[in-house]
């Protein structure tokens, strides 16, 4: 049995794990994806020498579906705008989400874009996770970013805050030692009844990038084609130091069938058929 695994139980008030497929309105999958749950974990804890491998999602609360229709701006600022802000506040004009334009001098374009919302409301989840190596990684103990992994996870500490999808849905979350007992736990200080969840969600995206990608590790390299970049050497006779090399990641949806059984999500990629080969 692979003991490298952890469980998070994490939870929040609105949730959208975006369909790709929907090109201007987000409209959320009915259960969180595995990328959305791997994005869960890296809030917490992430370094190049490992990744995460999602194993199962219980699904603890369903949520309820819920639509809004909110303004956000057509337009994104400009690196020369933010230069004028920080040099002269004065002259700065900020983009305003709810302007509607003028066709009466001096003329300007609305910026206002409505946009619809499919999500979920009060949601909950357990999520379990094998922690695995990169090729980065494989000369470090992975008892050491494990350790690190709890700890973080036990004592609430975070990189950034964890999101439901949207980064503008802030989640909770909290450690456990194990996800059946936290789920029946859960289930019965919920008083939820004890009809099983089962629902086949079809197609559903697993990744942005390829596993094999992941697996290799990813850091940040230059854009230019050569992908080496050499720091100075410190001495006299020493060799410069290669600090960068590999190959550029490209991205690309993966999908695979989705399918809740027993309120379980089965993600991971030894079990899950996944609708196109990894890596292609």
């Amino acid at each position: 049995m692979n003991n490298n695994r952890i469980t998070l139980r994490v939870w929040g008030d609105y949730a959208c794990f975006t369909r790709p497929e929907m090109k201007v309105e987000r409209v959320s999958y009915p259960v969180m994806t595995p990328s959305a749950a791997r994005g869960m974990l890296e809030a917490v804890f992430w370094e190049p020498q490992i990744c995460y491998l999602i194993d199962t999602i219980h699904v603890v609360k369903r949520g309820r579906w819920f639509s809004f229709r909110r303004n956000e701006v057509a337009k994104v600022i400009q690196l020369g705008s933010v230069k004028v802000w920080m040099e002269a506040p004065e002259k700065f004009k900020p983009i305003q989400a709810d302007d509607p334009g003028s066709k009466i001098p001096p003329k300007r374009e609305s910026t206002r874009a409505q946009r619809n919302m499919l999500a979920l409301q009060e949601v909950e989840y357990l999520i379990t996770a094998e922690v695995r190596p990169t090729e980065l990684g494989k000369q470090q103990p992975l008892v050491k970013y494990f350790e690190e992994i709890k700890r973080r996870a036990r004592s609430g500490k975070c990189f950034h805050r964890p999101a439901l999808g949207a980064r503008e849905f802030a989640a909770d979350f909290e450690y456990e030692e194990d996800a059946v007992a936290a789920f029946a736990r859960r289930r019965q200080e919920l008083c939820a009844s004890q009809q099983p969840y089962d629902e086949d969600l079809g197609l559903m995206l697993y990744d942005v990038f390829a596993l094999n990608d992941r697996a290799i590790g990813f850091q940040w390299l230059p854009e230019e084609a050569a992908l080496t970049d050499v720091r100075p050497a410190k001495g006299k006779g020493k060799p410069a130091a290669p600090r960068f090399a590999g190959v550029q990641a490209e991205p690309q949806a993966v999908f695979f069938h989705a399918a809740v059984k027993q309120d379980v999500l089965d993600c991971h990629p030894d079990r899950v058929r996944f609708a196109r080969r990894n890596n292609d």
